[in-house]
């Protein structure tokens, strides 16, 4: 296929899956009908209509041993697999009952029979005329519903069934619940709960831009006379090269939030709780308001509602007032004594159910915002209770109120998960416990790091001391009882903790049954690092001695072994490649492990067998661990490994493992197949086969001829984040055909390297040509006959073939280092060079080898992976924007963050540096921030919690303001005590009269981040300011600002700080808002959604464009049922739905999805993580093709404030955004304007694709149709003309590109002499001569948007049924020689080359 989407991992949210909606175009128009999915009810409730059942469970028989999780070769890629999951969707018709609410009219409500009675509840709280209910029970013929009944289990209730609402008498706990309620819906438009990160709620800005919501948006707005009504200049600072980076635009003020005020105060009277005689009297407890109207009230909830009594602040008299105003829901009290409550609470209802659903239904992991106005602090009784009752974490409606953590985690792993529905049932309950388990564990971590939490040996000093809290244990990352001191000490106890989160999430991905893991959360906040774990039952009670059967609690000197363990471990050993090995005891004996020794297994009470500390789950990183007497591969020597790093704990990421295994898997795939070859030529020669082993020596030494596999390797959708085992298995269980399929993918990449230079084949320093890899491949004929030998051969578990085959294979296995010799299979001793650790004599061969695959894994991230990425980033398959998405294209490509320095050289050193301009810049922004993130952790270990706002004010000054003398402003302490006070004991960590944060320097502070960058990136910074650093990368001071804040938790006041005044220093303390935690967890997957979700995208990728639609609405429905409404990969689905529809021409509905899209992504990433960029470029689109221009172009100006701020202006990707600006602009005739843009996308293409690239020619054409507009034929033939070169030389003058261009310059030729004509009639007759109109035309709406649709890479074929026939016949012949490996000459001739013509973006 033509696209280069089928390796993009789907859940990467930066790719946009399907960028080139191929092929089926209007052909598929009649697409209309498939399924729409959506939040049928606002509350958020997943209803998800139809559950899809896969037909027997063949397609999902390898998911139980979680082999090829996400094994996308082997699923979606294989052309002729191409029937693979075949979906039945079970109908679960919904049916209409009737509601009757007291006071109100009945209504109807839609409902499923799989709901529960408690989502009507739901439903009912959530309405705008029943929403002020909460103590109610459902009757039908008065039986009162069971809550968690499911509607099909109940007796009676059908289609049309009246449901009585009938209001039940308070308690304590419902009376508390409804006061919540109401404190909830009076707050529902105020954004502080989304600033100050509490509660899952997050902000969202799309509405302000879209003036409400869009679907109404583009029915009341007349579609003619739009154009003149549009004012489209832009604020100053979103033009092209403007100077100035304001950052308040971030947050453009919400009309909607100006809250209209019901209620002055609402909380708990001081007279709770009521004397016991009026608890006989039915009193639950006392409220005290003051409503608008400046009336003081104090109010009793009873057993029977809320009615005013006679108390005052200072006297009690719980006697009923007279009139007493008795009612259910305080809403009608309120309504009945405040003439302004109830006009202000109808209109607040009203807002907000007008708002988007998912503007308000909480997300599943908090979002932190780094930037927040001055909100007025507001008296709040609920929050107030929260913060100081005993409701440490337990939430009111659970019932025996702490939760046992640990039981829940447990438990929801051992659901059924026999078929789809039990799966889903299990992952939705896996996810929950999850997400609420790592929201208690960020608010316990907060509470010890503030002080707030007893430790359970309070008599130790600070640094060692543990916590427990909800049932959540807590211990600090420092080296307690110098436990780490061999591994680095400090260092090692910080790195500990995310390796051992690593290696739950491998674990837990690989989910085998009767293995158990903790619940793990690290959390870092005020500069401790903090780790939440649940607790095993019973291991409080025993020493851990006793209690670990299995590993070594001593790393390694005293180890135990186990046999349960070893056969729960041994079915982990396959999936996250972990050799079974042994190892010596202090007696001498042998143990054996199935893990590295540190993995310790515990028996808990429960009998359930867990294993903890597996921060060694991946094997060590040689090339950050210095061994005596060990010598690394010439390619990590040649770039100055090994290195010294802080800690002795670095490992390799799975990614890594992943891909290395792969591409061993390739190569050895080719020696097996050459050496059948020659095995067939010998034959006809009769002669014997010395040759073949030679060819495997030099093989395993040269760590394989890397050249073109490797992009094959690490493109591949095995890498994907968090991917569980997708290498291919190859023993018997092996398909041949998923083999094909890799082989196939190998070969298939290779027509796309056109790029400028050719970086995959850096092996030995110099760049090779890019034909080497293919050497192999395209001199030997017959080759693909061989590879499907070898294939056979080795799919057979080595015995029924004759021994020359097995030889081959022998040989194969040992140039690959593969464990065993009758098949591939290649696993890592995570031992290998544990200090401490003794191997018995036996296993001296086998330790040898391992030692040998670690080198040359060390060695392929350097020679390979680091250059796949700069290639990637090279042909703008990979295109980070900021520090994040920076880190992630590292990550999945396996490359750990320590290699930034060593990526940054090698950036430095490629030809094409320019190109790679904006790759640098972020790559040096993000080095200096972590720098000096390392920095602030040190410094605020020092600073007491009175000083903190001083404290990081001044960090930030010293670190980004120009003022070269910043001087710590001590806090005037605001309360001096008369008497001195005396020495406290030191409680909180890091408490005491420390000042010595205040005596920090600018000069000081950049010379330790040059210093840090130095030791732990291996990297030099030669400045010694801000501004220099400025000056000389090119960064800005406010991306820097994003940067810093976002790694280390601060939030700061949005206003225009004036970082480069030489006299003031750019912040105060009052700028400092808060500090937030940052969080690090597991993210539980929708394994069936997602694999839906692939099947969808490979579908689609064939050009089936209808049942990619159907397979990916179905993705969307089981990720609901999963995830709930809000998530990251709910996100992607929603966007590549919106893209397919737009194909298939159902404009409206691609408005609708892209709008979720747009705003689940400010929810769920942040309003301005890079994907929300994406997104809102994506939305403008179709707000343009449903004629809301105005719309569209606010979008865009949105997008580019959003770029600017967060990378700034030197991007490729604001091409893509200022052509799109651009072409909108000259679509509303404002041809200024739309110069500037184009023609600033122009200088940028340039400089990122090469002068002639066909991006920039399009760029060319773009401009010289503005230019016509204008009537400036001359610009306007000059631009063309260039583009036409560049077409006529790259596609040749017969291609329709080239003849196209052709065509236009001789219709802007005519144009032009027509043109001069008239002038000259003109100056010859002057005023009375005869002149011939001119053509001056306004350009199309149609005609700019097929040009928006070419930039954005999305092309329509309006192609007749019998043109479909032929183009999926087309395709599959195609993939049918890309297996053959022919694909090289086939592409050359073939007519259609979208290759060339699809700007991929």
């Amino acid at each position: 296929m033509v696209s280069k989407t089928d390796d993009i991992p789907a859940s990467v949210p930066d790719c946009n899956p399907v960028d080139l909606a191929d092929e089926a175009g209007d052909g598929a128009q009649d697409s209309k009908e498939t399924s729409k999915t959506r939040l049928k009810d606002p509350c958020g409730c997943e209803h998800s209509a139809d559950t899809a059942m896969v037909n027997g469970d063949g397609a999902h028989g390898h998911m139980e041993e979680a082999e090829t999780k996400q094994d996308g070769n082997g699923e979606a890629d294989a052309g002729e697999e191409s029937n693979e999951q075949e979906v039945i969707v079970i109908q679960d018709t919904g049916f209409t009952v009737k509601i009757q609410a007291p006071g109100t009219e009945p209504f109807d409500l839609q409902v499923s029979p799989q709901e529960m009675v408690q989502e009507i509840h739901q439903v009912l709280m959530d309405r705008e005329d029943t929403c002020h209910r909460t103590c109610f029970s459902l009757q039908l013929d008065g039986n009162v519903l069971d809550n968690f009944a499911e509607l099909k289990s109940i007796e009676g209730l059908q289609e049309g069934s009246l449901l009585k609402v009938v209001e039940e008498p308070y308690t304590v706990r419902e009376a508390r619940i409804h006061v919540r309620h109401i404190r909830d819906l009076l707050k529902s438009l105020d954004p502080s709960d989304a600033y100050n990160g509490v509660d899952c709620n997050s902000l969202s800005f799309l509405s302000i831009f879209t003036d409400g919501d869009l679907g109404d948006s583009g029915k009341r707005k007349k579609k003619g006379n739009e154009l003149e009504q549009i004012d489209c200049t832009p604020p100053e600072h979103i033009l092209p090269n403007s100077k100035e980076h304001p950052l308040v635009p971030l947050q453009p003020q919400n009309k909607d939030w100006k809250p209209m005020q019901c209620l002055k105060v609402l909380t708990m009277s001081g007279w709770n709780p009521p004397p016991g005689n009026r608890k006989m009297h039915g009193d639950l407890m006392y409220l005290y308001m003051v409503t608008v109207e400046e009336r003081h009230v104090s109010v009793t909830a009873s057993t029977r509602g809320f009615y005013l009594n006679q108390s005052t602040t200072y006297t009690f008299n719980p006697k009923p007032a007279n009139p007493s105003f008795l009612s259910h829901s305080l809403v009608e009290l309120l309504s009945q004594i405040s003439p302004a409550f109830k006009k202000n609470f109808t209109a607040l209802q009203k807002k907000r159910v007008q708002r988007h659903p998912f503007e308000r239904i909480a997300t599943p992991f908090q979002v932190y915002s780094w930037t927040a106005p001055q909100v007025d602090h507001a008296m709040d009784c609920v929050r107030a209770e929260d913060a100081y009752t005993s409701r440490l974490g337990y939430e009111e409606h659970i019932p025996g109120q702490t939760r046992d953590w640990n039981e829940e985690l447990q438990t929801t792993r051992e659901l059924p998960r026999k078929n789809l529905p039990e799966r889903l049932l299990r992952e939705r309950a896996i996810f929950k416990v999850h997400s609420d388990f790592a929201a208690a564990a960020t608010r316990g971590a907060m509470a010890v790091i503030d002080g707030n939490v007893m430790a359970i040996n309070p008599g130790e000093e600070t640094r060692m001391q543990m916590f427990i809290w909800n049932n959540i244990f807590f211990s600090l990352g420092f080296d307690v009882r110098d436990h780490y001191r061999e591994l680095g000490g400090d260092a090692a106890a910080h790195a500990a903790p995310t390796n051992d989160l690593n290696g739950v999430r491998a674990y837990g991905a690989v989910d085998v049954e009767g293995l158990y893991t903790l619940g793990t959360v690290v959390v870092d906040y005020r500069g401790y690092r903090v780790t939440a774990q649940s607790i095993i039952p019973g291991i409080l009670e025993r020493e851990q001695e006793q209690s670990v059967i299995y590993g070594s609690i001593d790393f390694g000197k005293t180890v135990v072994s186990h046999s349960k363990y070893l056969e729960l471990l041994e079915k982990t050993s396959r999936p996250l490649k972990v050799q079974r090995h042994n190892v010596l005891n202090e007696k001498n004996e042998t143990v054996e492990l199935c893990s590295s020794v540190e993995c310790k297994g515990i028996i808990g009470n429960d009998g359930r067998h867990y294993i903890l500390d597996l921060l060694r789950t991946f094997p060590p990183d040689l090339n950050f661990l210095p061994v005596d007497g060990e010598e690394l591969p010439p390619e990590s020597q040649r770039q100055g490994f090994p290195r010294q790093h802080r800690h002795r704990l670095a490992c390799l990421r799975q990614e890594l493992i992943e891909a290395f295994v792969e591409h061993r898997y390739l190569l050895f795939m080719k020696m097996a197949a050459l050496q059948l070859m020659q095995q067939k030529a010998n034959k006809d020669t009769k002669t014997d086969t010395p040759a073949i082993t030679e060819t495997s020596e030099t093989v395993s030494e040269n760590n394989a001829d890397t050249t073109q596999t490797q992009t094959s390797a690490s493109d591949s959708p095995s890498t994907t984040e968090g991917s569980t085992d997708s290498t291919i298995q190859t023993d018997n269980s092996t398909s041949a055909a998923s083999q094909a399929a890799t082989d196939g993918e190998e070969n298939s990449l290779k027509p796309t390297t056109n790029g400028p230079l050719d970086l995959t084949a850096t092996q030995n320093g110099e760049c090779k040509s890019p034909l080497e890899g293919k050497e192999l491949d395209e001199s030997v004929p017959g080759l693909a006959q061989a590879k499907e030998l070898a294939e056979t051969l080795v799919a057979e578990d080595g015995s029924c073939i004759d021994p020359k085959s097995r030889e081959v294979v022998l040989n194969a296995c040992k140039a690959v280092g593969s464990i065993s010799n009758t098949s591939f299979d290649i696993r890592f001793n995570p031992d290998i060079f544990s200090p401490g650790v003794r191997f018995p004599e036996e296993s001296t061969d086998d330790i040898q080898k391992q030692k040998q695959l670690l080198k040359d894994a060390a060695a392929f991230l350097v020679s390979c992976q680091i250059p796949s990425l700069v290639k990637d980033c090279l042909d703008h398959s990979a295109l980070p924007m900021d520090g994040a998405t920076l880190t992630e294209a590292l990550h999945q490509r396996g490359i750990n963050i320590r290699y930034l320095g060593t990526v940054l050289e090698f950036v430095d050193k490629t030809p094409a540096k320019a190109q790679l301009e904006h790759f640098y810049r972020i790559g040096i922004s993000e080095l200096i921030t972590r720098c000096a993130k390392h920095i602030f952790k040190t410094y605020l270990q020092g600073v007491e919690l009175s000083a903190l706002s001083a404290a990081v004010s001044h960090f930030l000054n010293c670190f980004l303001s120009s003022f070269p003398d910043a001087v710590a402003h001590l806090p005037p302490d605001e309360l001096v005590s008369r008497r001195k006070s005396r020495k406290r004991r030191n409680r909180v960590p890091g408490g005491g009269d420390n000042t010595a944060w205040a005596s920090l320097t600018p000069s000081e502070l950049w010379k330790n981040i040059a210093s840090e960058a130095q030791s732990y990136y291996h990297f030099t910074i030669q400045c010694d300011s801000v501004d220099q650093v400025v000056e000389k990368y090119g960064l800005q001071k406010i991306t820097l600002l994003r940067e810093i804040s976002i790694k280390t938790g601060i939030q700061i006041l949005i206003k225009e700080y004036n970082f480069d005044s030489r006299h003031k220093p750019a912040f105060t303390e009052e700028d400092i808002l808060n500090i937030f935690p940052v969080v690090k967890h597991v993210n539980p997957k929708a394994s069936d959604a997602f694999h839906f979700f692939q099947s969808g995208q490979a579908k689609v990728q064939q050009g089936f464009l209808k049942e990619g639609c159907e397979l990916i609405n179905e993705a969307l429905n089981l990720f609901n049922n999963v995830y709930g409404a809000m998530h990251v990969e709910i996100c992607a689905c929603l966007r590549l739905l919106a893209r397919l529809n737009y194909i298939m021409g159902d404009h409206p509905e691609a408005l609708s999805n892209q709008q979720k899209a747009v705003l689940m992504s400010e929810r769920v990433l942040g309003i301005e993580h890079p994907n929300t960029i994406q997104e809102y470029m994506h939305l403008a689109l179709y707000c343009f093709a449903n004629g809301q221009l105005s719309t569209a172009l606010k979008l865009l100006y949105r997008a580019r404030f959003l770029m600017l701020m967060v990378c700034g202006e030197d991007h490729p990707e604001m091409a893509l955004l200022d052509s799109n600006i651009g072409l909108v602009l000259h679509g509303v005739m404002e041809y200024d304007l739309s110069l500037r843009f184009l023609e600033n996308a122009l200088t940028i293409n340039t400089k990122y694709h090469g002068p002639r690239s066909l991006k920039v020619a399009l760029s060319h054409h773009l401009v010289a149709r503005v230019y016509e507009s204008k009537a400036e034929f001359r610009s306007a033939l000059q631009h063309e003309k260039e583009g036409y070169t560049i077409y006529k030389n790259q596609m040749g003058e017969a291609h329709e590109k080239t003849k196209e261009s052709s065509e236009y310059l001789k219709y802007l030729t005519q144009q032009a002499v027509a043109l001069q004509r008239t002038m000259n009639e003109i100056y010859k007759n002057g005023s009375n001569a005869s002149i011939m109109p001119l053509k001056f035309t306004a350009p199309s709406m149609a005609s700019v948007l097929e040009q928006l649709n070419i930039i954005n890479g999305i092309i329509f074929i309006p192609l007749s049924q019998k043109d479909l026939e032929n183009l999926k016949a087309e395709v599959q012949r195609r993939q049918q020689l890309q297996e053959l490996g022919k694909t090289e000459e086939a592409i050359e001739d073939s007519p259609l080359e979208l290759e060339d013509k699809i700007p991929i973006d």
